[in-house]
């Protein structure tokens, strides 16, 4: 018997080990659209690369890594690392195309068929809500599906909930908050990215294949949250001049 546990171990621990090490993974990604030149970036190892006319890449990963798919064509996307990629060193990825908007422009009071943006050009009392008449509600702003999940894993019924200490021993309690914290800093790098990049680069030369690594240089920044969500443009240029610099000394460290 205490042979047999030994064995037991040693095979357990022989299969942490392999998928603990970084491997290099084979990808492809899929879409609608061009897929050359994609960028691909391992946040937790930082490293990165970027596709081919075929959608094909090849980068380094290792259990639990996270990994980003990123263009202006397409909707950013990423991907955590799990037992299979890494066995089978191989992902396949399927990205949306990035469809922007023009917001729509009502000239006067005519009726457009949008309830809600004739409603507003139209004179009268404000509508009643549903506080007026007392039933509650949630106002504030929709919670991102990351931001759900944590809410489900760190509430639950009963007199003692057993839901936030089984997920607290698990870990996924650890894994869906560094999930939001990803997710909060990605939305506020392509909004800063989306309303700076073009004033930002006139002053602050850069290669075009390296603008988006240069953002998520930036977003990788522990100060970036700090400096750059609900400050003025102003002081987010000052921020991102400031990276232009670290980031030109990197480049030029590794002969680029």
């Amino acid at each position: 018997m205490p042979t047999i546990r030994f064995s037991i171990f040693a095979f357990l621990f022989l299969c942490q080990a392999a998928f603990s090490q970084s491997v290099e993974i084979s990808g492809k990604v899929d879409s609608k659209i061009d897929v050359e030149n994609i960028h691909v970036i391992n946040k937790t190892a930082q490293v990165f690369t970027i596709t081919n006319s075929k959608g094909e890449f090849k980068i380094s990963a290792s259990l639990n890594d996270t990994i980003m798919f990123s263009s202006i064509q397409h909707q950013p996307k990423m991907v955590v690392v799990d037992k299979n990629m890494v066995l089978f060193k191989a992902i396949k990825i399927t990205l949306d195309e990035q469809v922007n908007e023009l917001d729509e422009v009502i000239v006067g009071r005519v009726l457009t068929g949008n309830l809600l943006s004739d409603i507003k050009n139209v004179k009268g009392d404000a509508p009643i809500n549903f506080y007026d008449v007392g039933i509650p509600g949630y106002t504030g702003k929709p919670a991102t599906q990351s931001e759900r999940r944590l809410n489900e894993a760190t509430t639950g019924a009963g007199f003692i909930p057993l839901n936030p200490i089984l997920n607290a021993i698990s870990g996924r309690t650890k894994m869906l908050k560094n999930r939001v914290k990803l997710e909060e800093r990605e939305v506020l790098m392509q909004n800063i990215k989306g309303r700076l990049s073009k004033d930002f680069f006139i002053s602050n030369p850069l290669d075009e294949a390296l603008k988006m690594d240069f953002f998520y240089f930036c977003a990788d920044d522990e100060n970036f949250i700090k400096y750059c969500k609900n400050e003025t443009d102003f002081k987010i240029l000052i921020f991102l001049r400031h990276k232009y610099k670290q980031y030109m000394e990197n480049l030029k460290l590794n002969g680029q």
